[in-house]
């Protein structure tokens, strides 16, 4: 039923988006193509569910504490690793966070072993019945929760001072030291807050599908193109791309086999590139 598919990818879609809001803020901020990004939702997703495990957190709740965890990690090896070398070339930063991402994924696996690990709350098999229509309530509460997510992240960049710094600082490198803004804890704070929002689309994933320490190798992509479909550096970019791509993969099935998704997304990413290389929303100027 398309009505359904449409539903369902609505759903996916604000997973995505939630997983490339912080790699596009890396980006757009530092110009940095963050490999190690979807390791960032790897562990965060571990986060929910060691929290699950040992004092019975619900995933939802536990987005505070995955989000602090992460913000902390990504700070500290921003402001004392990658701020050594965020001016250089951008091949020596990308080299840099996909060797971040293999340190990543083999310290996940010397902790949590190979073995897939996943959240079953007790309220999996819910679902609202609207008409036709059946709504899963684990995946309405990721899409609402997502949306809460963009919204609170879109009022920090244009509200806070910190917000404000940060968009200043990606416009203007050298303008934003000359008005006395320390740039390179800015960096580290936009770091920090990428790998925040990374934490919470861990807690969000886990109790719709399994992990393991190379998961987060193959969420790279999808943040990658969620990133580019919506126009790196922009928030709402994100949100749409996200839901873009969701909607395109998902409705793809009703179609053809799924085991097609993954071309249809592909095939929407590179047809953006060819007519508009900067994304749905975003600015050549980004």
């Amino acid at each position: 039923m398309l009505l359904q598919a449409i539903i369902n990818g609505l759903f996916f879609g604000a997973i995505y988006a939630t997983m490339g809001i912080g790699f596009s803020l890396v980006w757009g901020v530092m110009k940095i193509v963050n490999v190690a990004h979807g390791s960032f939702i790897m562990i965060g997703a571990y986060l929910a569910y060691e929290l699950f495990r040992l004092y019975n957190i619900d995933p939802f709740l536990s987005i505070p504490f995955t989000m602090l965890a992460l913000f902390i990690l990504g700070y500290l090896i921003q402001r004392y690793l990658l701020n050594r070398i965020v001016r250089g070339s951008i091949f020596i930063t990308l080299t840099f966070t996909f060797g971040l991402q293999i340190l990543l994924a083999n310290v996940c696996l010397l902790i949590w072993k190979a073995d897939f690990r996943s959240i079953r709350v007790s309220y999996a098999g819910s679902s609202l019945a609207l008409g036709g229509l059946v709504i899963p309530v684990v995946r309405l509460g990721i899409f609402l929760t997502a949306l809460v997510l963009t919204g609170l992240f879109y009022l920090f960049m244009r509200k806070t001072k910190v917000g404000i710094a940060i968009n200043a600082t990606s416009f203007n490198f050298e303008g934003a030291k000359t008005v006395g803004i320390d740039v390179m804890n800015i960096y580290a704070i936009t770091y920090g807050v990428g790998a925040a929002l990374a934490g919470a689309a861990g807690s969000l994933i886990v109790p719709i599908m399994s992990i393991n320490p190379f998961t987060g190798g193959q969420l790279v992509g999808r943040v990658f193109i969620v990133a580019i479909l919506g126009g790196l550096g922009s928030t709402m970019g994100a949100l749409v791309g996200g839901l873009l791509l969701g909607l395109v993969e998902t409705i793809a099935t009703v179609f053809i086999p799924s085991s097609y998704q993954e071309l249809v997304g592909f095939a929407v990413f590179i047809i953006i590139l060819v007519f508009r290389p900067q994304g749905l929303l975003g600015k050549r100027f980004y």
